[in-house]
């Protein structure tokens, strides 16, 4: 006799939460591709006051899952807090398009985005880590298709927002990465069945309509909060820094509580944590240093041999970045799933230090920029060429890095430590955004020959910085080795009982 609900296929369970993400990221990246250059050159803000504004925005967009995981995890269910931080990203964007001069509304839509991003963020990667649980090599390969979602998003909205900026003003602009999201959810509505018997337990009961008010007024008023917190660098980044140590806390006690068999793997994810803080200060060039570069001192038109081919809106550079991605990202996950078939797979502290070698290939290639220059602009291909190599280090190490949360974290800590992971990030991303005022131009400096050695010396330093990162990387390899194996050599009797549950 047929069930009334037949299991649903994984491959549909995951593509509901591959589309819902990358409608998620079209919103957000359309929004990054503009926002650094629309606080310079729209509303006046210096180098420095774009880069660490911006970098207190993103640190919060990515220390807010924490919060969100736990709400997912323990109060609404992983499936409901999802869906309910996309409608606020919608409403964020949307309050980003509505005419003001009142500086403090610009602020106070960054606080609506940074509450939607924490509901939503470590939601949707838990819920792909809950699909293909218990299978390392799927894991790999799902999360790093499940990180292409964010490319295909990210690359139609880069290309797309500066392009509206220049033919129908900023606000339009901002009013896309609305739709992105409206998109997404009515696309959703219609796929929910898929992920009726994927989510955490409060998923399964009945809404609690008191819990409810409860997380959306905390919600509401942590905008503001947000908002204060923009306005004052000082304090800012004092919550920045609280908010890691206060992470890295709760890290080492569950360490210290956690069973033996557990502890291995919460330790190696701790180690691999600690590696993906430094890759997010490269990640956070790409909307400060890099675009501020591509603005002034790259030339936007795209030749061969002479041959004009193309010409790019300089915020539209950005793009490389997720383009690389779609092109490598099935390469990869066809390799991790075939070396997995063998037994062959390089482990996944093997693929962060090569991630960090071609990272620093592809700074190294920004900074050699400039011996190429003319009046101190350089030729578009080697924005082409930097982003080629930075791009594949990232899907080494940051597509992995959720991956890596999905291997060695136990279930039921799941969404706080996807949570977790995203605060360091976050806390990189700022201290990415202070490393990028090296490369501040003074408001006065307006001869891109001044300009360049500005960028190509920081880029240079960037470089022997991801060197430093591979060989950190190269010598933790023993080190993940036994906590690797120490951690499935105590998993696997769960996993074998979990595995004959399934099939009786």
């Amino acid at each position: 006799m047929a069930t009334a609900n037949p299991p649903v296929s994984q491959t549909k369970s995951f593509s509901t939460i591959f589309l819902i993400e990358l409608w998620e990221r079209f919103g957000y990246y359309g929004m990054q591709a503009v926002m650094v250059v629309y606080m310079i050159e729209k509303l006046g803000f210096s180098d420095s006051k774009a880069n660490l504004t911006w970098g207190a925005f993103t640190a919060l967009v990515y220390a807010a899952p924490a919060i969100g995981g736990w709400v997912g995890d323990k109060i609404l269910g992983s499936r409901r807090t999802m869906t309910m931080g996309a409608i606020i990203l919608a409403i964020g964007y949307l309050l980003l398009s509505v005419p003001s001069e009142d500086m403090y509304f610009l602020y106070w839509a960054l606080g609506v985005i940074v509450v939607g991003n924490g509901f939503f963020k470590a939601n949707s990667g838990n819920l792909v880590r809950k699909i293909y649980e218990g299978d390392d090599s799927k894991i790999d390969a799902a999360f790093t298709i499940y990180y292409m979602a964010v490319n295909i998003g990210s690359t139609a909205s880069i290309l797309l927002t500066p392009w509206i900026k220049v033919h129908w003003g900023w606000l339009s602009a901002f009013a896309v990465c609305c739709g992105g999201l409206l998109v997404g959810l009515v696309n959703y509505f219609f796929m929910r069945r898929t992920l009726s018997r994927i989510g955490s337990p409060p998923d399964d009961q009945p809404i609690h309509k008191g819990k409810l008010a409860i997380v959306l007024g905390v919600g509401f008023a942590t905008t503001f909060v947000v908002a204060m917190v923009l306005q004052n660098q000082a304090v800012a980044k004092a919550c920045i820094w609280l908010a890691g140590i206060i992470v890295l806390a709760i890290f080492g006690y569950l360490i210290a509580k956690v069973d033996r068999s557990e502890r291995a793997g919460l330790l190696a994810a701790l180690v691999l944590t600690a590696q993906t803080l430094l890759f997010f200060i490269f990640y956070q060039q790409m909307s400060t240093s890099l675009t501020l570069f591509g603005v002034r001192n790259v030339d936007p038109n795209f030749s061969i041999f002479g041959v004009h081919l193309f010409t790019w809106i300089p915020e539209q550079f950005q793009a490389l970045n997720p383009i690389w991605i779609m092109v490598a990202s099935p390469i990869l996950a066809w390799a991790y799933t075939a070396l997995g078939k063998r037994g062959k797979d390089l482990p996944i502290a093997g693929k962060f230090a090569l991630g960090f070698v071609v990272v620093a290939i592809g700074f190294f290639i920004y900074g050699i920029s400039g011996n190429f220059a003319v009046n101190g602009i350089v030729s578009s291909w080697f924005m082409v060429w930097g982003y080629g190599f930075y791009s594949l280090g990232e899907l080494f190490v940051s597509a992995l890095g959720l991956a890596m949360i999905a291997r060695y974290v136990p279930a039921r800590m799941g969404g706080f430590m996807m949570g977790a992971y995203y605060v360091a990030t976050g806390l990189s991303q700022y201290m990415g955004s202070v490393i990028a005022n090296f490369a501040s131009v003074p408001e006065d400096m307006k001869d891109p020959v001044q300009s360049l050695p500005l960028y190509t010396d920081l880029f240079n330093k960037l470089g022997f910085l991801a060197v430093g990162g591979t060989l950190l990387a190269i010598v933790l390899l023993p080190l993940m080795k036994r906590l690797s194996e120490s951690h499935h050599g105590s998993s696997a009797p769960v996993k074998d009982a979990a595995a004959a549950e399934a099939a009786e």
